[in-house]
């Protein structure tokens, strides 16, 4: 019967193939030959194992692993955690070890899975009295800030660029009449004829309307001091 070296044993063995993928070393006093995987042929990155080891060469492994499928037994074996000139082990409480197993336990391929999008609750929070989600599922703190959802406001976009600007010229118009309207009118006794109309440019007719407007200011005056004086 063969003896196998135990979990975690360091031994020197020969190099019996190389693959892309690593290397197979003989198990000494056996028949059976354990798998250095590239990933831990050293520390640095290997592409290439038959750059790193050759086919009869001698390395120092230590057994990492065992298993047994289909009444075989499959060795793993790594020669990154020993000293390749003496043997030494250099990782004796398998702390790299332990590493590398929980780096690999903790990756999970998601791309496979399909992302369900969650439609709206039509709900109200009884926690902030936001509308979307339960009571339970409330992240907000007491007095923290609360979050809602934004309403959906569809702005009605003019068809053209025409359109566009007749509104704006509208409304242009309509804050000048506004304007106009607040402004006091001319009384009927500064009323220009037609035929001064006609002459506005004149200056005739401009010196007319001063001499009409300074004679109604003093009318007003002496109307308003009559007032005080009843």
């Amino acid at each position: 019967m063969e003896v196998f070296p135990e979990l975690y044993d360091i031994f020197q063995g020969e190099v019996a193939s190389v693959t892309d993928y690593g290397a197979f070393i003989k198990i000494p006093g056996t028949s059976k030959q354990g798998l250095v995987h590239k990933s831990h042929m050293s520390h640095c990155r290997v592409d290439i194992p038959s750059e790193l080891v050759d086919v009869g060469e001698k390395v120092w492994v230590k057994l990492i692993g065992k298993e047994k499928t289909d009444n075989k037994l499959k060795f793993s074996l790594s020669m990154k955690v020993v000293n390749q000139g003496t043997g030494k082990d250099l990782d004796p409480n398998n702390v790299a070890l332990d590493q590398d197993a929980r780096r690999k336990q903790s990756f999970k391929d998601y791309t496979s899975q399909k992302i369900t999008l969650e439609a709206v609750l039509n709900t109200v929070c009884k926690k902030c009295g936001c509308p979307g989600h339960f009571a339970k599922d409330c992240f907000m703190q007491p007095g923290g800030t609360k979050y809602t959802l934004i309403p959906e406001e569809e702005e009605a976009l003019p068809e053209n660029k025409n359109e566009a600007h007749i509104s704006e010229n509208s409304v242009k118009k309509k804050k000048k009449k506004g304007k106009k309207k607040h402004k006091s009118k001319v009384p009927s006794e500064l009323e220009v004829s037609d035929s001064d109309d006609l002459e506005g440019g004149s200056q005739s007719a401009r010196k007319k309307r001063k001499v009409a407007v300074k004679a109604l200011k003093k009318k007003k005056k002496k109307h308003h001091k009559k007032k005080h004086k009843d």
